[in-house]
């Protein structure tokens, strides 16, 4: 019994060392962003700040005018999250549990697409944007990410447990496919969806490479593009570039905690329960 305890105590202990060491650099971050100019560059370094101030979170906001960044990143982002669920749930389903010619074939061809790199799309899918007079647009940032061939993939693995009995038990009361996907289907599959969200949003909010390409138009910066733009200016404020990374951090941190319940929800309750 002693042993079990003590086992028990260790695992603990070790599971407590884990989350301080991951949490420590975040808690810092947010620290050094709440510090007066200088503060975070002393040596030793500061974990909490003498004086709490608001001033690097101002200066980015006015000065810097990092809210229409911050803007546009939201505005991507949560299109593209929608639209990625809307469209990849319809395309899983369909994969699923329709039957048509040549499914499994394209299923195969879809899932080749996962080995090749996205920087190698990056070219022909950029002349084309430009072909379509897109370029410098928000219609250039959001289109690439509307459907995703992993999202495909994910969604249809999950689809495919649900029994076909239900979907048939829906078409003899008289429902059609649309009815299907929207009543039967979507509340069934809010795990997955909920776990997709989390995972989209985060790679759009995050994302530096396509918006770089594809945007010219300072005011139309995503927020990672307008932070880094500020770093040849100002590599030496640690704490403005903390304020920043606070920024960028933050409505992932959100959209997480909020969706989580929504994932756990989803688990419990559901077209298959009883």
């Amino acid at each position: 019994m002693r042993r079990r305890w003590l086992g028990r105590a260790l695992l603990y202990a070790a599971l407590l060392a884990g989350a301080a060491l991951a949490l420590l650099p975040m808690l810092w971050m947010v620290s050094a962003s709440l510090m007066p100019t200088g503060e975070a560059s002393t040596y030793p370094p500061r974990l909490l700040p003498r004086a709490v101030t608001l001033e690097h979170y101002r200066d980015l906001f006015t000065r810097l005018e990092l809210g229409r960044a911050f803007l546009n990143s939201a505005i991507v982002s949560v299109s593209v999250t929608l639209l990625s669920i809307l469209v990849n749930s319809m395309a899983g389903y369909a994969l699923a549990k329709f039957r048509f010619r040549g499914r499994d074939r394209l299923f195969a061809l879809l899932s080749a697409g996962l080995v090749v790199p996205v920087q190698v799309s990056m070219l022909p899918l950029f002349l084309l944007f430009k072909e379509l007079h897109l370029v410098n647009t928000y219609w250039a940032v959001i289109i690439p990410g509307m459907s995703s061939i992993f999202g495909i993939f994910l969604i249809r693995q999950y689809v495919l447990a649900l029994p076909d009995d239900l979907l048939d038990a829906a078409r003899i009361d008289g429902a059609g496919e649309f009815r299907i996907y929207r009543s039967v289907v979507l509340p069934v599959i809010t795990p997955i969806l909920a776990t997709f969200a989390i995972f989209t949003f985060l790679s759009t909010w995050n994302d530096f490479m396509w918006p770089l390409i594809v945007l010219s138009d300072g005011s139309m910066y995503t927020l990672p593009v307008a932070l880094a733009n500020l770093v040849g200016e100002h590599v030496q404020d640690t704490e403005l570039m903390m304020a920043g990374s606070v920024l960028t951090v933050l409505p992932v941190l959100l959209t997480f905690l909020f969706l989580q319940r929504y994932y756990i929800q989803g688990l419990t309750a559901g077209s298959l329960k009883g």
